[in-house]
């Protein structure tokens, strides 16, 4: 299959592009700038120019292959009004790909983040939020898996907080750097809630997996750890950095703050029966140990 796929050079994009070429396949990737191009191509990926908010560019990518995974997002958490904007600009190119997929049955593979529901690990079954600091990403995915009953093979990956690969990105890897900036590996509140996280190497096979396999309408969760206490995650980063570890305040995090301080544990037990997903590579608490001082 030739997929097209957008943040094909981020953590969990080049990830995906090596196992999609791994397995057969062939990549077409948008590329926002020229050294993003030049690392596609040395993937093995033919880079296709372009940003997220091109919707032209976007169609073009659609129109020239046989399926489709998004992973771009502006990851800019500076303030609640950047945040809005990547929602916005992701929400107008995720409804482009899809009128572009209308009727051709072909895969359309979107990310979202896992719910979260009080009391117990959200399943596959839960909705996404449609409102907060990121509901517009809940309303846009929706709209995306609606797109099953208009002739398009749509589905949602749902990663978890923390994606990680040799100590860093995520949640995780945004405490690190807060922790480098300050001095102090803080945690929100007091630090019992849950984080669940995924190897960005295990992420990839189940976005493989859902492009070739997944049903019309379907939700999938990427989730290998159910959900470590984030003192625990601040933990290993203060050993690892040799800084004191301590609650801080919730705007220390920003418009992210919310968020930060949510107990989410999420469950990915129908991923693999149904899908025969099986996470092979080290917890998070285990990659977290390559951080570097």
């Amino acid at each position: 299959m030739h997929v097209f796929v957008t943040g094909g050079t981020g953590l969990i994009g080049s990830a995906v592009v090596a196992e999609l070429l791994g397995h057969g396949h062939t990549v077409l990737a948008l590329a926002r700038s020229d050294a993003s191009a030049q690392a596609a191509e040395a993937a093995g990926a033919e880079p296709l120019r372009g940003a997220l908010t091109d919707l032209d560019v976007l169609r073009a990518g659609v129109a020239r292959t046989d399926g489709v995974i998004h992973l771009a997002f502006g990851n800019d958490f500076s303030s609640p009004d950047a945040l809005a904007r990547a929602v916005a600009e992701e929400s107008a190119a995720l409804a482009a790909l899809g009128e572009e997929l209308v009727g051709s049955d072909r895969p359309f593979v979107t990310v979202s983040g896992t719910p979260w529901v009080p009391g117990r690990a959200s399943t596959e079954a839960d909705p996404l939020p449609t409102d907060g600091p990121v509901g517009g990403r809940g309303r846009a995915v929706t709209a995306v898996l609606g797109l099953a009953s208009r002739g398009v093979r749509s589905t949602a990956v749902r990663m978890p907080r923390t994606v990680h690969h040799r100590g860093t990105g995520g949640f995780a890897g945004l405490l690190t750097g807060i922790a480098r900036r300050t001095g102090v590996s803080g945690y929100p509140g007091d630090g019992t809630q849950r984080w669940p996280a995924v190897h960005a190497l295990d992420a990839a096979v189940l976005f493989r997996l859902a492009l070739e396999q997944a049903e019309p309408g379907t939700s999938w969760h990427a989730v290998a750890d159910e959900g470590d206490q984030v003192r625990d995650i601040a933990a290993v980063i203060g050993r690892r950095l040799g800084l004191p570890v301590e609650s801080v305040p919730v705007d220390t995090y920003g418009p992210l703050g919310p968020i930060f301080a949510t107990d989410q544990p999420a469950s990915s037990t129908h991923t693999r029966q149904a899908l025969g997903w099986q996470p092979r590579h080290p917890s998070l608490l285990h990659d977290l140990a390559n951080i570097q001082p």
